[in-house]
């Protein structure tokens, strides 16, 4: 048995966020052990945000420049799939993380490789792949930074099709004929466009009503069209009922009794999260659930364990999940230094309130989808009186430079009581680029009178601003 290795934090995943929180106690100088089982960088470097990018890309860019006048002829061609997929392959490193580990050791972290498990309280066990043991114990903090894994239903022949998941769809080394996507959100709409474009005939099934669901309405809609538009057949109000593979094609069975062919089939139908085989029960947890948090990140009844990004359902989103990780880091620094009032309230230093009222989010598909805050029905639900204004991006100068045709669509959501935002999204080429000043505007609950004055540029697509307050004052 050996002696139990004592470290001020140990921090379970080392993914983006858990990395942020390893950085955040080491430059508070705590020391800090972090266990990964896979890949230092975690999902987002190698089967996430930077593979799902780089494979969008030039996808956007070729849609951006054929809209051009005087540049659409030269971009008439097909992708270079092979480059694409090259280009990818580049960005996630070829799935090699020596990068990843050099920066941890840069930030004086000590690094286990391994399967990390609690086994008790401020004690997690980590088992390398030749069987070796190793106890760290933990004087502050344990964070939980896990995140998530793709979450399959329950459909018969699944498990013996092998679909894709968002993993596959993110780095396989081959285009498909053809493709079935399951599913409506920010997975299967991005991997539906990039797949399409890459040469892929792509159907989506999609059990709900239309896509991005969780967006305003419009939002799903202009995606929607825009990827009929490129050749995608999108079934709405369908469910996969089952599935089977011969001969190398997968047939999915619809229960409208219809039926899709495909070479593969990527599910894209939620996520679960990593926290069934990490030692929750020996701390009086439940295996595989979501771990709830206060708004410093520490799980509820246990002052030493914190769950940070994913593990705890707040928002399920990198930027967001390294927000948490900053905060978390904070939080266990002062507590580590006896600091005795912690800054918990609204906005506070250890307080992640932006989780609440002011979370951003870019679909990356063609037009882009952005949004922050809340959307006109989440508002209402939450009992606010509010005003939703709308504008059509296409009426502003901007627009019509940045494209032939531009377009789009842009929704504030006013709080009628207190005249500040509660949420903002717009759809359209290049959008991603404005969510910033959304996000801004709402979290710093900047008042409608205050943004007027907030005079944006001419002639950028930004100049929106200007027609939304206008028609807002009317």
């Amino acid at each position: 048995m050996t002696e139990a290795i004592a470290y001020d934090v140990v921090v379970l995943g080392a993914g983006p966020v858990g990395e942020n929180v390893a950085d955040r106690a080491r430059a508070g100088g705590l020391s800090v052990a972090v266990v990964e089982s896979e890949l230092v960088g975690g999902e987002c470097s190698y089967w996430a945000c930077m593979p799902s990018k780089a494979l969008l890309r030039p996808v956007i860019a070729r849609a951006d420049a054929r809209r051009v006048p005087g540049l659409r002829q030269a971009v008439q061609g097909p992708l270079d799939a092979q480059a694409v997929l090259d280009h990818r392959d580049s960005y996630t490193s070829h799935w090699k993380d020596d990068g990843q580990v050099r920066w941890v050791e840069s930030i004086g972290a000590d690094l286990y490789r391994g399967h990390g498990r609690l086994a008790g309280p401020r004690t997690v066990t980590v088992t390398a792949d030749d069987g070796t043991v190793t106890t760290l114990t933990a004087r502050h903090a344990v964070t939980v930074c896990t995140g998530t894994r793709a979450a399959l239903p329950d459909v018969p022949g699944l498990a013996e099709v092998k679909p894709w998941t968002s993993r596959d769809a993110t780095s396989s080394g081959t285009v498909p004929d053809r493709l079935i996507v399951v599913g409506g959100g920010v997975v299967a709409t991005e991997m539906a466009t990039a797949w399409q474009a890459l040469g892929s005939r792509v159907t989506v099934l999609v059990r709900g009503d239309g896509l991005l669901g969780r967006m305003e309405p419009f939002a799903g809609e202009l995606v929607a069209d825009a990827l009929r538009e490129a050749g995608a057949d999108i079934r709405t109000g369908v469910s996969v009922k089952a599935v089977e593979r011969s001969g190398g094609i997968v047939t999915a069975t619809l229960d409208d009794g219809s039926a899709v062919e495909a070479e593969e089939i990527l599910f894209a139908t939620g996520r679960a999260p990593r926290t069934d085989d990490i030692g929750l029960e020996t701390v009086g947890l439940e295996p595989g659930s979501w771990l709830p948090v206060d708004d410093s990140l520490r799980v509820e009844g246990h002052d030493w364990l914190y769950a940070v990004g994913d593990s705890n359902h707040r928002a399920l989103l990198t930027h967001q999940g390294k927000y948490q990780a900053r905060i978390a880091g904070a939080a266990i620094t002062a507590r580590a230094q006896g600091v005795p009032l912690l800054e918990t309230d609204r906005w506070g230093a250890h307080s992640a309130t932006a989780d609440h009222a002011a979370v951003p989010q870019v679909v990356f598909t063609d037009p882009e989808a952005a949004s922050a805050g809340l959307t006109l029905a989440e508002a209402e639900a939450a009992g606010h009186r509010v005003r939703a204004v709308d504008q059509d991006i296409a009426n502003v100068a901007g627009a019509g430079l940045y494209a032939d045709g531009y377009t789009g669509k842009a929704r504030m959501i006013v709080d009628l009581d207190r005249e500040i935002l509660l949420g903002v999204t717009f759809v359209g080429p290049g959008v991603g680029e404005l969510i910033h000043s959304a996000t801004i505007a709402i979290a710093g609950e900047v008042p409608i009178d205050r943004l007027w004055h907030a005079v944006p540029a001419y002639p950028t697509v930004s100049e929106v601003w200007l027609r939304l307050l206008e028609a807002y004052r009317g």
